[in-house]
This record gives structure tokens, sequence and C-alpha cells, in this order.
């Protein structure tokens, strides 16, 4: 029995890589992180002609169709890339919970829209998902929301939010509506901007279509997540492979000493087991739901840890420069360091692992 992905899934993940490959090498993602006004538009263009904005939309909302597994892959594929611009909120969190949550005239309204890639969408639910900061929340009354709201996907240049509010119910907020306000947060990754959104009185729909919608939309941001965590993570073993064949100290290449083998050695085993932890944890979502938020707590937690560990062991099997700007190296460990905190950190997740099998209150 296969237990691998399709050869569909495969070549999927291949032409998406190729397509990165060329509208989103390292010297675009360093013009990127670079400046601060630029806001991939080409990438995102090239990432919806792909089919990307429609991923996991329905077909008759002119979308793909496919499940998170899909979804999963291509995050692996953007990890890889260390890509910039807007998926995990808007291709993929705001469609699932207009599909999830979302009433008929919404969905009509907006998927469509999304799938064509003709709208960006925020999602503001980190408060609920890994714990609010002191002076963040929104509350909801009166079909208006009050608050602020930290984390928020590509708050910058979103047409649209889904917002989750203090008693765990979502809401779509147009991204020019009344109250509204938003600014940048800095972080360590500069290929993925953060905001912060502030609501004042601001006018809301709900989405109450759907019970469970927030939990689903914690579930599938865990997994995709450690998807682009394995992603980033991989590259990061090729690139200390292929750093250790070429550099040469006393006289030899450094791959040919066996602390150096240890090294490369340790990483790819630490990482391999996490490939089908994070596919099954994708395929769970949509197959096997009583088994969702276990396997992405699991899949989170575990592949942050093991991506900390290779971030840091590639970057000393380069040596100095693992540090340097000159190989870009840092784009990838900073990536997976906002993976290990992005939703929460794997301290949190793992508390939640614990409480869903009864081993804690």
């Amino acid at each position: 029995m296969d237990f691998s992905i399709t050869p569909d899934q495969r070549l999927m993940q291949e032409s998406l890589a190729r397509t990165l490959a060329d509208v989103s090498g390292l010297e675009r993602v360093r013009r990127f992180a670079g400046d601060p006004a630029d806001k991939g538009a080409d990438v995102y263009a090239a990432l919806a002609d792909f089919g990307l904005t429609g991923l996991i939309i329905p077909e008759e909302y002119g979308g793909l169709g496919l499940g998170l597994l899909g979804a999963a892959l291509a995050a692996e594929a953007l990890g890889a890339a260390v890509a910039p611009g807007p998926f995990l909120g808007a291709c993929v969190l705001a469609p699932l919970a207009l599909r999830l949550a979302g009433s008929k005239a919404q969905q009509g309204e907006w998927l469509p829209k999304i799938a064509a890639g003709q709208v960006v969408a925020g999602v503001a639910i980190a408060e609920q998902v890994a714990g609010a900061r002191d002076g963040a929340g929104v509350t909801a009354s009166g079909g208006k929301l009050t608050g602020k709201a930290l984390f928020v996907t590509d708050a910058l240049i979103a047409d649209l939010f889904i917002v989750a509010d203090q008693a765990g119910g979502l809401h779509l907020v147009r991204g020019d509506a009344a109250g509204l306000t938003r600014s940048a947060m800095i972080s360590i990754d500069l290929t993925r901007p953060l905001g912060e959104v502030v609501f004042a009185a601001t006018p809301a729909e709900p989405l109450d279509g759907g019970d469970g919608a927030l939990a689903a939309l914690r579930d599938a941001g865990w997994t995709l997540l450690a998807a682009d965590t394995l992603g980033a993570a991989q590259v990061m073993i090729d690139k200390a492979v292929d750093y250790a064949k070429e550099r040469r100290q006393f006289g030899r290449v450094i791959g040919s000493f066996q602390a150096v083998k240890h090294m490369c050695a340790e990483m790819i085993a630490e990482l391999e087991p996490c490939r089908s932890l994070v596919w099954y944890a994708a395929y769970a979502f949509d197959d096997a739901p009583d088994e969702a938020s276990l396997t992405a707590a699991h899949a989170k937690a575990h592949t942050s840890e093991v991506g900390r560990f290779i971030a840091r062991t590639a970057t000393e099997v380069h040596g100095g420069m693992g540090i340097t700007d000159l190989l870009g190296l840092h784009f990838w460990f900073k990536r997976i360091g906002l993976n290990r905190q992005l939703l929460g950190g794997p301290e949190r997740v793992r508390r939640l692992a614990a409480q869903i099998q009864g081993l804690t209150a």
C-alpha cells in the first residue's frame, strides 16, 4: 500500500516550485525584505495565475476545490522558496472561514473574487488561538467590533478581514470600513508582513453558519505553518550539504570530516518523520476530522522544535558564512523562527494536545 502523496499532487508541488524559482528567486526575496513599500504584487499575480488563490475554494465559485493536503504541499513549496506575499490567511484561512461559516450570500460575494486574485483577505485570530497580549482583543456588540488585533496576516494590503472576537465568534469586515485603522508590525521574518488592526465601533458582518469554525481555522493554520517549516528546513539541509561538499579546510572538503557528516545526517534523520506527520495532519483535516486537532497540534509542535534544531545546525555547518547576507541563509532561519511562534508556540500547542488526550485539565 502506498502512503505517499499521489503523482498529481507531486506534480502540482513541483510545478509550483518551478514557478516560484522563476518569479521569486533569492534576489526577489531580498528586494521585498528590504523595501517596506514593496507589496510583492508580481509574485502574488503569478501565484494567482497558477491557481493558488483558489486552491481550496469550491469549483462552483471558480476555485480548484482541493483539500488541505493540497494547501500543505503548496505551503511546503512556499517555505522552500521563502516566497513573499499572501498565502496562509488570504488563500487558505479566509476562504476556509467563508466555506465553513459564511452565508450563501457572503460566499457568493467573496469566494469568486478571492479565487480570481482580485481580493486579498487578512485574518485576525491570533488572540483566540495563541492567547491575547496586554491590550489586545476584540469585542462584538450590535454588529460592530471594538478593540485591537495583533499579528494579522497581510494587514496592510487586505481588502477584507476575517476577525475572531473574544467569545470565539467570527466576523467579516471590509477593508474600508469606518473606524478601522491598520499599521505594520515588525517581525523577524520580513518575507511575510504582519500587522496590527484597531477597530473603533467598526461595522462587521457575523459569520455564523457553522459551529467549530475557529477551531478548524486553528488546526489548518497549525498544519500549514508546519508544512512551511518543513519546506524551509529541507532547503537549509540541502544548502548545508552542498556547502560541506565545496568548502575546503586543512586541504580537504569539510564534508569529509566525521563531525560535519554527523551534523548533516542528524538533520536529515530529525526532519524526515516530520514529512509524514505534516501530510497526515493535512489529510486528517478533511478525511479524519476526529483526529484533526490532535494531529495538527503534533505537527505544529514537533516540526517547530525540529525546525529550530535544523536552522541552528545548518548555520553552524556554514560557519561564519552562515550569518552573512551574501548566502541569504537567514531568510530561511527567520522563516522557521516566525513559524514556531505564529498562532502559538510549541509549549502552548502541546498543552492543547494534552487536553485533547485527557492528560491535563
